[in-house]
């Protein structure tokens, strides 16, 4: 096993029947801080019980999704076949032995029977619970057969599931990190399926054998798994194995109040990717859905989030999913990234819109000048490929700034006095941009606005003079002649 001093041992089990969504997200990344804020293991295991809708496809887009995140695990998947680690396989329908030895011990000691109920029998057991206002629970009826009935119902062509025999009496705890301990009265609880009639497990038997096999310790989730935790304490208590401790994480809402869904925006991590958010942006953002510190921190490093993190710092009640302070804090990592590291990781965007080999100025230099107004990696091309791409006028700049009195000549004017400026630099561009200014009696904003607009086809950019000394002397010429030429 992978020993860490302090035994801590997290887990996150997804089921590949999907992408990773946002709470999915959170529950990793949370998992993740735990182990590493506590010098543990981070293991991550799929539970692909779900035969009929997991699929290799999922499998992958959840690592992918993990990578890209920079939750690294230490034992688990590599890709969808394989996978590392003292407790392989981690994909559970590889590990149907284990399930069949502790199936076969429960059915032995008389923890739990066979159950021939057909799915009809079971959805009108649902719809009579229904029309009586009781909670729709199985009715135990197969608790009582006899081997000779169970014999007879299998000569009949059914095939029979294992259910779990629950306490009928009294009330199973939930000792939970987060929310204290929470009661459930057992005779709410029905004998719950352990193993189905096509002879795999269900999800609240393996998960159960696969985290006391794989020593987890903690077992950091989203709420929604609440219910379902006295049936897993109780397998627990059947099978003589000290449970995890358990902390179940508040759940996500919209910013409507609803829950989270793909009204409110993208819900896949990997749509996050594609739309140019950074994966340490949107971490951090994660983090504090349902979690913060007393000083109520906002922007954390790397390392200070690991450093910070703890469960006494999670909510109980639902965190709401803000996408705007999103695209805030995504457009603060943006300021605080290098720019050759933010022209790396804008590359996929750069080379999708053609700039990312276009002739033209360093992108280096073109992506620095307007670092202050990205908000998603995806916002960069559109900001900067006038540099890169034939002038394209925009209404308001040809019919509100070009096409007015005296544009022309002054175009001429500038074209002809920059023409023979050296150096072709920021300050040395202002001085003489202003002296012609005093020169013919023009305002700034006379001379200012034509010249953007002439040599960009916008009214608004970079600042002027920085931006004129990126595009060149030729460039800028070349543009203001060819607008005079456009102007007729």
């Amino acid at each position: 096993m992978t020993e860490t001093a302090s035994g801590i041992r997290t887990r996150f089990a997804p089921s590949p029947t999907g992408f990773l969504h946002i709470g999915g997200a959170r529950t990793t990344l949370f998992n993740w801080l735990f182990a590493r804020r506590h010098k543990g293991v981070f293991v991550l295991r799929i539970e692909d019980t779900d035969e009929a809708r997991s699929t290799a496809e999922s499998v992958d887009a959840i690592l992918e999704s993990i990578r890209w995140l920079g939750c690294d695990w230490d034992e688990g998947p590599l890709d969808a076949e394989s996978d590392r680690g003292p407790f392989s396989p981690y994909y559970q329908m590889k590990r149907l032995e284990h399930y069949d030895k502790y199936l076969r011990q429960l059915l032995e000691e008389g923890k739990a029977y066979r159950c021939y109920c057909s799915k009809e029998e079971l959805d009108a057991m649902r719809r009579l619970a229904q029309l009586e206002k009781r909670p729709p629970r199985y009715d135990g009826r197969c608790r009582l057969l006899t081997e000779r009935q169970g014999r007879d119902l299998e000569a009949s062509g059914r095939k029979p599931s294992l259910r779990f025999r629950m306490p009928e009496e009294g009330a199973t705890l939930v000792p939970d990190l987060i929310r204290g301990e929470v009661s459930f009265e057992n005779r709410l609880q029905q004998d719950f399926v352990i193993r189905k009639t096509t002879g795999g497990p269900t999800y609240n038997f393996a998960c159960v054998v696969d985290d006391h096999l794989m020593r987890i310790s903690h077992v950091i989730r989203g709420d929604e798994h609440l219910p379902n935790t006295p049936s897993q304490l109780q397998l627990y208590r059947a099978l003589g194995w000290q449970p995890p401790l358990f902390a179940h994480l508040s759940m996500i809402m919209g910013p409507d109040g609803g829950k989270l869904s793909k009204r409110h925006g993208a819900t896949s991590v990997l749509e996050y990717k594609q739309q140019g958010f950074l994966p340490q942006a949107l971490r951090n953002y994660l983090a504090l859905l349902g979690w913060s510190t007393t000083d109520s921190q906002q922007l954390f490093s790397p390392e200070e989030l690991i450093e910070r993190f703890d469960l006494a710092g999670c909510q109980k009640n639902p965190a709401t999913f803000d996408p705007v302070k999103l695209a805030w804090m995504n457009g603060e990592y943006i300021r605080k990234t290098p720019v050759p590291e933010l022209v790396r990781q804008a590359e996929p965007f750069l080379k999708t819109a053609g700039l990312a080999s276009a002739e033209g100025p360093a992108l280096e230099r073109t992506v620095a000048l307007e670092q202050e107004k990205y908000k998603r990696l995806a916002d960069i091309p559109g900001l900067i490929e006038f540099f890169y791409k034939p002038v394209e006028y925009t209404p308001k700049a040809m019919d509100k700034v070009l096409r007015t009195t005296g544009t022309k000549e002054t175009l001429g004017g500038l074209a002809e006095r920059l023409s023979r400026l050296s150096p072709f630099e920021e300050k040395a561009l202002e001085s003489e941009i202003r002296g012609f200014c005093a020169e013919r009696g023009l305002k700034a904003g006379q001379v200012f606005h034509p010249l953007r607009a002439a040599v960009t086809g916008r009214t608004e950019g970079p600042t002027l003079f920085l931006m004129l000394e990126v595009m060149g002397r030729e460039m800028v010429v070349s543009r203001l002649r060819k607008t005079i030429d456009a102007l007729g």
